[in-house]
């Protein structure tokens, strides 16, 4: 690998001078401030984010073993996958590099900032390998997303496979690890930060941690690429109450533990209940907290479905994925009746 950050860097961004703030610059314990126009009358909220965002961003970091300057938040993770191919992506000139079926925002946002996006079709079973990647490469290829465990289809990517990448490609590999919680089988990508500068992760508060609503994304890289997103990053692009709402909810780590128990637990009920049903063909292998089911005729199940008003997602558009059905895994109750209308309709 010949790996050179600076080569990656989009010209216009190198020259960027980032936004500063009056309290971005000033050391110490301000006790008036008259710098930023806010109201000046009390409230929760008549300040722009300050030291909430600081210690969450503490809180984070020693949650996921690595040091401040190596964590970006974001709102959400999709504003990450926004802030990368700004970056370091020229449009209409770079391109980047995804696998279907996925997570579809990648492509997304390749098209929203004009980034060429070329998409290969996963292996048998929706396996990933480094060769399958290294294989298709273009001189214009700057970044490879790889969802792990992946959206639609639940499988973990292997550390191995993700390493073999690192070591041979010269741009950056983004790991999206928003299901990584609900895993048994798969490390994190975090493992191998230290070795190889050309690996970003990316992880969200938004699927284990309950807090879809409050919008917290994570993007975990070397000091000097969080230098660079921290250049064109929005100012205050967390506000002071999701802060606070995330730093109550990471408190509670039994309570997090016993959720992700459930799920778990829960996943196995419907996976059984699932096999015994005459309209189900196949259950793809999850490492995530949701199923992608293969149904003889998937089209019928969803709008029987629909009509008992449960909602699950249709994939049976996507490569790979006929006559199939994304099913989250709910509470107990979510998921009995579910089996029941399941049940209704097998007969």
């Amino acid at each position: 690998m010949n790996f050179n950050l600076e080569n990656l860097i989009r010209s216009n961004i190198k020259a960027l001078t980032a936004y500063s703030s009056a309290r971005d610059e000033f050391k110490g314990d301000a006790e008036v401030f008259l710098d930023a126009n806010e109201n000046p009358f009390a409230s929760p909220f008549n300040r722009y984010p300050g030291k909430q965002i600081k210690t969450l961003q503490e809180t984070l970091a020693q949650l996921k073993g690595v040091n401040c300057n190596e964590l970006l938040l974001g709102n959400g993770s999709d504003e990450s996958i926004d802030l990368l191919l700004r970056a370091f992506c020229e449009p209409q000139q770079n391109s980047m590099l995804c696998f279907k079926p996925t997570y579809s925002m990648y492509k997304i946002w390749g098209q929203i900032n004009a980034v060429a996006v070329k998409e290969i079709p996963l292996l048998l079973d929706f396996e990933f390998t480094a060769d399958l990647a290294l294989k298709n490469l273009e001189p214009t290829t700057r970044l490879i997303f790889i969802c792990s465990p992946n959206n639609p289809t639940g499988n973990a990517v292997s550390i191995v496979e993700i390493e073999k990448l690192c070591q041979e490609f010269s741009g950056l590999i983004i790991v999206d690890e928003a299901y990584i919680d609900f895993t048994e089988v798969s490390l994190s990508a975090i493992s191998l930060m230290a070795t190889y500068p050309n690996l970003v992760v990316i992880q969200t508060l938004s699927k284990a941690w309950g807090l879809a609503g409050v919008r917290i994304g994570l993007t975990i890289a070397s000091p000097k690429i969080i230098a660079v997103l921290n250049k064109i990053k929005p100012p205050y692009n967390i506000s002071t109450a999701n802060a606070e709402a995330a730093l109550k909810r990471l408190k509670n780590q039994e309570h997090f533990k016993a959720e992700l128990a459930s799920v778990k637990q829960q996943k196995a009920r419907l996976i059984k209940a699932l096999e015994s049903l005459k309209c189900v063909e196949k259950i793809f292998k999850s490492d995530a907290n949701f199923l992608l089911v293969r149904f003889k005729n998937s089209t019928l199940v969803f709008d029987d479905l629909k009509s008992k008003s449960i909602v699950v997602r249709d994939r049976s558009k996507e490569l790979g994925c006929k006559n199939c059905l994304r099913i989250t895994i709910g509470t107990a109750l979510e998921n009995d009746t579910l089996i029941n209308a399941l049940k209704t309709f097998d007969k």
